[in-house]
């Protein structure tokens, strides 16, 4: 973003190309010469990690800023489900069958996008392929835009084709990464996943259970998956989790459901006490 302020000093683009082009000496060779903010092996050093915590929290803001991001509507789910048409190759028969929740991403976020302003109910993903994937595609047949939260992962990878170029971030950091996903959130679609998606969904249960976070329509789509893999009655017969908890999420089956339960949704309150406590 450019800065369009006048002041009479010397701007920082301006003295790292005068720095790029001073007289080669060992003195300027040395790492120690070079300009602090232009030195990657400086950046990358331990004791910097507060400033790479801030650097990362600050450009994608400043970027979602820049281009008129005021809202999101967050989809989370698993990078291993195939869209229909290639659900032969999926590696077991469960996700071939969950495959029709990659249908159902897709159409949830072309609706969403349809009928947004470009600026509110952004649809934004972890930007990976299943239905990250279908998310960002859904955004693009409806002629919108759409968000990409991408993670340095060890295997080669790259954002999947369908998010919006110029909204395609990649982070280090897991925790900055999690907080740019619910900073505009207004709405959170949990689909069918594993441990990145079970860590998604529990991190954004748990801000709005005890009231870090205001209340805002959580779905989860495929009940049948969600009660298979979660007992979420023995956790409040056990009283670890509180019966109200269970009224924080609804399930939901299929794209246009979603939408209803959105459009529908009462409680947007944020919890002063925790129940059962």
């Amino acid at each position: 973003m450019k800065d369009d302020r006048r002041h009479p000093l010397s701007d920082a683009h301006s003295d790292r190309e005068s720095a790029a082009h001073v007289p080669d000496t060992p003195q300027t060779r040395a790492p120690s010469y070079r300009l602090a903010f232009a030195d990657e092996d400086f950046l990358c050093r331990p004791e910097l990690r507060p400033v790479r915590l801030q650097l990362e929290l600050l450009k994608p803001e400043l970027a979602l800023d820049a281009h008129g991001i005021a809202s999101t509507v967050v989809l989370f789910g698993g990078a291993r489900i195939p869209e229909p048409a290639k659900k032969d190759s999926a590696r077991t028969q469960t996700l071939a069958e969950l495959s029709r929740f990659y249908d159902e991403a897709r159409k949830f976020a072309k609706i969403m996008t349809e009928t947004g302003d470009g600026n509110e109910n952004v649809i934004v993903t972890g930007g990976g392929p299943g239905v990250m994937e279908a998310g960002n595609r859904g955004a693009v047949e409806a002629g919108g835009r759409s968000i990409g939260l991408n993670i340095v992962l060890p295997h080669e990878q790259a954002p999947n084709e369908y998010v919006t170029p110029d909204l395609c971030f990649n982070f280090h950091y897991f925790a900055i990464r999690k907080m740019h996903f619910l900073m505009r959130a207004n709405a959170i679609c949990v689909f069918p996943g594993g441990f990145g998606t079970l860590d998604e969904l529990f991190e954004a249960l748990t801000l709005i259970q005890t009231g870090r976070m205001q209340r805002v329509p959580f779905l989860l789509f495929g009940r049948a998956f969600w009660e298979k893999i979660i007992n979420w009655d023995a956790l409040s017969d056990a009283g670890t989790i509180s019966e109200d908890d269970l009224d924080l999420f609804r399930f939901v089956e299929t794209a246009e459901e979603a939408v209803d339960a959105l459009n529908n949704w009462q409680d947007f309150s944020r919890r002063e006490a925790l129940p059962g406590r």
